[in-house]
């Protein structure tokens, strides 16, 4: 239990996966102006992060280990989450047709998100049971919607204010970001 505790708090605030680790910059960047948007991007994450963690992990054990082709793990896992996308993305649209149309502009953007491929390369790499790995995918969609989520409304917060106008846009969304990071190295010796 006490393992599990280590795993989230160090994957939400010590290591968190675009603060500390930098993947998923491009949705961080490109889906945070809104509080609304960021918290959509963040639930389809957390459903296609969990999701392909445990495909990857169960097709590496089953798959690639016992036939000795693990030097595929990359190709495999990128295939696996194109795939479980798409799957997810129609099977919405057939079930779901509200929920498709809330998240129906965040899906095809999980496909590109390296955050998710990360993930799954970093279970293996740690050689989590499968228990291990949707605790520490989970964890990490956690930490990804806090970091957009906040990266958001500090973003709404500086729309608000008199910024220069050589810093409107991308500097002063880097220059936020930057800081943002910053407070979350305070939690560097949380967990070793």
């Amino acid at each position: 239990m006490v393992d599990y505790l280590f795993i989230l708090i160090g994957a939400v605030f010590v290591n968190n996966i675009v603060l500390a680790q930098f993947l998923g910059i491009c949705p961080f960047l490109g889906v945070s102006k809104k509080v609304s948007t960021a918290f959509g991007m963040g639930g389809a994450v957390m459903f296609v992060m969990t999701m392909a963690t445990i495909v990857t992990h169960l097709i590496y054990i089953m798959v690639l280990v016992p036939y000795g082709i693990t030097f595929m793990q990359t190709v495999c896992f990128i295939l696996v989450i194109a795939s479980l996308v798409q799957m997810v993305e129609i099977i919405l649209k057939k079930v779901s047709p509200p929920l498709y149309q809330a998240l129906g502009i965040f899906l095809p953007l999980i496909t590109t998100n390296c955050a998710v491929l990360g993930v799954a390369i970093l279970a293996i790499q740690k050689d989590y049971n499968l228990l291990e790995s949707v605790v520490f995918a989970i964890s990490h969609s956690i930490g990804f919607t806090l970091a957009i989520v906040l990266f958001a409304g500090l973003r709404e917060r500086v729309a608000m204010v008199g910024v220069p106008n050589i810093m409107k846009g991308v500097p002063i969304a880097l220059i936020t970001a930057g800081l943002l990071s910053l407070a979350f190295m305070g939690f560097a010796g949380l967990i070793k």
